[in-house]
Parts: structure tokens; sequence; C-alpha cells
């Protein structure tokens, strides 16, 4: 299925000036300036303007005029196109231009960001894909760790954040329920149902015991019976622990199915790439040439004994996703499938599917902190913490912000004491808090101010550029923080990265803060100040919800009441 436009993503309050300047910009430069070109960030130095952009810099070389000369030619357009949301344009250095922003600018960028509600920031990519995210995916042979929490956090961050930016997407669940490892299960369930010792390469933790005491008669079950009852039990508690996790996922695909009916998708696959030639048998084996579409190598897929590697399965399962049609192919794994990349999209492209579609996003490592002290796990031995030990130490929200706030790439140390600390030093709690006090604030404000705060998403929106206020500055930073999600969830959906979004929640957090610090909502004297500190609080409010809830995490509306630091 081809992928579909977004024909109406949200404006960003910045849409008018970007479109100003982009238009001064072809007339000075005789060249077509798009608004997407116009590059705004803050000035390098404290008190050059509200915003700055190198924009004649960019094409001064292709017009084939000095820079300096570019940048005076916007600058003396801009007041007329902008009227009074413009209030200084200084040209700077070698054509910097550094903007101040009037009263205006904010009373409509705040009226943009209120009339979207709990949709701000979304809806903005520019193609609509339909993905397929494939995550966690943990053998069903023992419980989930911390590790699995990792990939389980950022898979379904990852997909939210799709969906978010206006894409189309499926959660999938591959089911490991094939292979040596599910006799393995069985028969170490069987050992302990007879009170013997878990064979050689078998599976030594308490939940084995509790198979083996939960299944009827396991002691004389075959180990076929007990590997079948092993996996579905098994398979119960990791969707119970998912589903405690706030994971969901729109399709379990059972490995099983792949080696069904004759012939079996299995068979399907390997006689595809036979006729098409990219598997040949070299030696006893049969080898897919995957060294021809990229890969650093080709790959064994039946080894000369006749037995297939777990590529095999793979490559079944990578055939039935191919026919599903999807335009993007997401696979969340561990650290330890890095070499996966080159095969997979290899597979892909023999499949007749696009490789470019194909990503493969490789985890780092969890290291779990406890009185300053590193937790050692070893799965096979039974020794670790479990996704479900890890809610129970911090809570959800905890666990998820501290597994998602740093890049996928990236190990990451879970401080165990840090996560339950309910002060400034805990980010989350922070966010947390901040948000609780934004919603605390809305319920003292007046019945007018309410109101119009109550009405952002409708009609109150247009109401806020009427409203007679001078914006502080504390006020002018927080409607800039707010108008910047939408570029912030771009850049995190594009680049798989939803630790920005958690890095935007502390920053919106840390600016509602200080806003809070220095300007009084509730009773506010001066005509409409209090309206349009309501709206500029709802608004941050619904914000900071979007910005958690992308991550996986609650915005509660009331916290017990603690101090925090004013400017932390």
């Amino acid at each position: 299925m081809p992928a579909e436009p977004v024909t109406s993503p949200a404006p960003g309050i910045d849409a008018a000036l970007r479109s100003a300047i982009a238009e001064l910009a072809t007339s000075a430069a005789g060249l077509e300036v798009t608004a997407e070109r116009v590059v705004l960030s803050p000035p390098r130095q404290a008190g050059h303007g509200d915003l700055a952009t190198n924009v004649a810099m960019m094409f001064a070389k292709q017009a084939g005029k000095p820079p300096r000369e570019l940048a005076e030619a916007i600058a003396a357009g801009l007041p007329e196109l902008l009227g009074d949301r413009i209030a200084g344009v200084e040209v700077a250095g070698p054509g910097f231009l550094n903007l101040t922003l009037g009263d205006a600018y904010y009373r409509d960028g705040l009226g943009v960001v209120a009339g979207a509600g709990d949709q701000w920031g979304g809806g903005t990519a520019a193609v609509s894909e339909h993905v397929n995210v494939e995550f966690v995916s943990a053998n069903p042979t023992g419980p989930m760790h911390i590790g699995h929490a990792r990939n389980a956090a950022y898979g379904d961050a990852i997909a939210r954040l799709f969906a978010f930016h206006g894409h189309r997407v499926e959660r999938e669940y591959y089911v490991n329920d094939f292979g040596s490892q599910v006799a393995n299960l069985g028969a170490s369930i069987s050992a302990r149902a007879r009170g013997e010792a878990v064979p050689e390469g078998g599976y030594q933790g308490e939940y084995v015991q509790e198979l083996a005491a939960q299944i009827p008669g396991a002691a004389d079950a075959s180990i076929d019976e007990l590997s079948d009852a092993g996996i579905e039990a098994m398979l119960a508690r990791a969707r119970d622990t998912l589903d405690r996790f706030g994971v969901h996922f729109d399709r379990y695909f059972s490995e099983r199915t792949l080696h069904d009916g004759e012939p079996s998708p299995f068979d399907i696959a390997l006689a595809r790439l036979r006729e098409s030639g990219d598997l040949e048998q070299e030696d006893g084996a049969w080898w897919l040439r995957t060294e021809r579409r990229g890969d650093d190598k080709d790959r064994v897929v039946i080894r000369a004994s006749g037995e297939p590697t777990y590529f095999a399965s793979d490559l079944a399962y990578l055939l039935d996703k191919v026919a599903r049609g999807y335009d993007r192919l997401v696979f969340v794994l561990g650290a330890d499938h890095h070499g996966y990349i080159g095969r997979m999209r290899a597979a892909v492209e023999a499949f007749g599917g696009d490789p470019e579609g194909v990503e493969l996003l490789t985890m780092q490592l969890v290291h779990l902190v406890e009185g300053g002290e590193q937790v050692k796990m070893s799965k096979r031995a039974g020794q670790f913490v479990t996704l479900d030990d890890l809610v129970d130490m911090v809570g959800v929200d905890a666990a998820r912000w501290y597994l998602l706030q740093r890049s996928h790439d990236t190990a990451v140390e879970l401080d165990v004491e840090l996560a339950r600390k309910e002060s400034s030093e805990n980010p989350v709690f922070y966010v947390q808090y901040a948000h609780a006090r934004a919603c605390s604030v809305l319920t003292r404000v007046g019945p007018e101010a309410a109101a119009l705060a109550g009405s952002l998403a409708g009609d109150g929106a247009a109401a806020l550029a009427e409203l007679p206020v001078s914006v502080e500055p504390a006020e002018k930073a927080l409607v800039l923080k707010l108008g910047e999600l939408p570029e912030v969830v771009g850049q995190a959906s594009d680049r798989r990265a939803p630790h920005r979004i958690a890095t935007y929640a502390l920053e919106l957090a840390q600016t509602f803060t200080a806003f809070y610090r220095d300007c009084k909502v509730a009773g506010a004297e001066g005509e409409g100040v209090e309206a349009w500190r309501a709206a500029l609080t709802q608004a941050t409010a619904t914000t900071l919800a979007t910005s958690l809830g992308l991550l996986g995490v609650s915005a509660p509306q009331s916290m017990e009441r603690r101090e925090l630091d004013a400017d932390a």
C-alpha cells in the first residue's frame, strides 16, 4: 500500500514569521526560498532579541550577493509584513538577523497552541506511512527482565511517536515458540516436577518450579506436553506483565506457525529463494547470497547436517511481513543483534521488498544500581531482576522515564534510590509535579479566566489575540517553549529518539516553574491578565500531558503537596 500524504499538519506558532522571511528572502535573493528552509533559533548571545535566523547567509552565495545585503533587505520589509508581531530587527555579524518579537506574536502563538488542544505537535509527518513495529519478542522460556523492560518502553514509545506524528502503526510481538529452547524448558519443568536436577542447558529459575507445580500431572507428562504448557503459561505471564507496564500489542505472531502445513510458510520461503537464485547449496549447506545485496558476507540458512539456523525462521517471517504490504518494518532488538542489519535488509530485497524500509534498532544494556552497586543478572542461573520486580521497586512511570531518558544506543544505569525520590532531583517526579501544579492553579482562577481556559480548543483560542496584555519575559519564554513541540516530535519520530521528548518535557516543566515563580495567575491584576495567564497555564498542562503520554508516563492532576525548589 503506498504511503499517504498528510494533508493538514498543525501549523507552528512561527508559521507567519517563517513565511514573511521566506517571501522577503525570495525577493531579495532572486530565487525561491521556502518557509521550510528558514531556520529560527535562540540568538547566540542573550539580549540580542528573541529569535535569530541565518537565512541570508544560507542563500547569499547562490544569489551572488553579500549576506549582509540580503539580511538588510529582509530586515527592512519585516515590519510591513508582520506589523505589531515584530518589535525590532537587527542585522548582526556577517548577516545574522536578530528578531525581537512583539506581544501580538506571543498572543497569536498561544492561540495556535491552545486551539490545537491535545493534538498540538502532532500530525506533521510529510507522508503518512504504514509501519510495523516489532519489539520485546522475548523467548517465552523465562520471565521478562529489565533488559526486556527497555525494549518494551522504547518500542512502545516509538510506536506512540509514529502514531502521533501521523503514521499508521501496528505493534507486533514475535513469539519464539519453536526450537531447542522450547524443548529445554519442557525438560527443565519435567526435572523439577520429579524432584531432579535441571539438565545441562536447562533453566534454573524459581519460575520453573512454579510451572512444575502449576501444570497438572507434570511429573508424568511428556517433554513435548510440558514444553507446550510451559510456553503457554509463560506467554500469559508476559502479557500480564506488559499490560501492567502499559504496553499492548496488535499481534502476537507464533514462530511455530511458520512450520505448520504442507508446504509450510518456511518451505515456501526457501523455495522462493531457491527459484530466484538467492539460496544456493555449497559444501552440503544452503547459503543465502546476502553479500551481493550489501551484507558483509553470505549467511548459512540450512547447515550441512540438515539443521536450519535461527535465520531460517527469520526468512519465513520476513516473507510474511513483506506480503502484508507495510511501508516500513521496524525491529527493536537487543545489543547482540547488531550483525542482523545487513542480512535482514538483503533478505527483504530478495523477497521483492524495499530494503530502505527496513530498520533494526539495537538497544544497549540496562544496569540496575541499588545501594551504589550494580545488580548482576544471569537468566539461565535464575538470577535476574524481572520487569515486575522493577515496577514493584520504582513504579511504572519512573521505570519508563529512566529507560527512555537516554538514547537507545547508549547504556542506561537505573538508580533505584533516585527513581524513588519525590523531589526535584528526580526528573519524572519534577515533570509530573509541574503538571499537577498547573492543574491546581487552574482550580483557583476566577470564572471568566476559567471559562476562557476551558474553551481554548474551541472558540477561546481566537479570543487570546484580543486580550490587552503586556507579555512578561517569563510568559514569552513559556510560549516559545510550547511552540517547540511540533519540531521536537518530528525529530524524535524521524530519528527514533524518544529521549528527546523526555528532555523537552523536563525543559517545559522548568520553564513553567519559572513562570509560576514570576507571574501570579489566580487573582492577577490588570485587564485580561488572569485570563491570559490561565490560558497559558492550561496550554502548558495539556502539552506536558501530551509529552508524558508519548513516553507512556501518566500526568496526574493532583499530587500530595510537597516543596520543590522554585528555580529547580
